[in-house]
This record gives C-alpha cells, sequence and structure tokens, in this order.
C-alpha cells in the first residue's frame, strides 16, 4: 500500500512513521511531502492508496489539499494527523471528505484502532 505522510515538520514525519510502524503498517510504503503542495503533486505522480496530512503546512494547508483533490475529484482516501482537534476543525474535516482526524498527542494503538477500520 503506498502512502504519503504531509508535514512541514520532519521531526514530525518521522513520528508518524515511527508510529504507523509500530502499529504495524510496517509493510506501508510511505513517501513524505513537506508541505500540501510539495503532497499534491506527489499525489498527482505517485497515485497513493492513502494520505495522512497535517492541517497547518506553508504554501498549502492540509483543508486546501484534502479540497484541491476532492475538486479535480481525486477520491484517494485522506486522513489528518494534526495538533489540534477542535469539533470545528473535525467538522470541516468531515464536510471536505476526510476519513478521520487524529490529534496529537497520538500512539501505535490510536493509529490502529482508527485506521484499521478503513482498510480491513
Amino acid at each position: 500500500m503506498k502512502v504519503v505522510v504531509a508535514d512541514d515538520s520532519r521531526v514530525m514525519r518521522q513520528i508518524v512513521i515511527r508510529t504507523l510502524r509500530q502499529a504495524g503498517y510496517d509493510w506501508w510504503e510511505i513517501e513524505e511531502a513537506e508541505n500540501g503542495a510539495d503532497a499534491l503533486a506527489r499525489i498527482q505522480v505517485s497515485r497513493p492508496d492513502f494520505v495522512l496530512s497535517d492541517w497547518n503546512m506553508p504554501e498549502m494547508t492540509g483543508i486546501e489539499l484534502l479540497r484541491s483533490l476532492r475538486q479535480s475529484g481525486d477520491e484517494t482516501p485522506f486522513a489528518f494527523v494534526t495538533s489540534e482537534g477542535s469539533p470545528q476543525m473535525r467538522d470541516q474535516a468531515d464536510e471536505a471528505g476526510a476519513l478521520f482526524l487524529i490529534a496529537k498527542p497520538f500512539t501505535a494503538d490510536t493509529f490502529r484502532e482508527t485506521i484499521d477500520p478503513f482498510i480491513a
């Protein structure tokens, strides 16, 4: 399974990837993107099976990325891993077509419990 992990913090990308591996997704082929614009370009080229994105990023935010994908007809499964998880953000994510939003801090168990229903 090809996955794009988008976050402007290299350290946070590594934490997300490490946590995914700990959650049992060590078979995923993960590509990193450093912001929403980078992620959009990578998604268009590599056609991943899943996208995990931060919300607040330079050049293009995660919600702008998701909206751009949906407006272009791209229905790649998309979710957020972000530092905020306010009800308003969750509503925006749902309305834009995100599968879920995981708020930091998170654990391998959180990832497994949240992601498994969507990939089973």
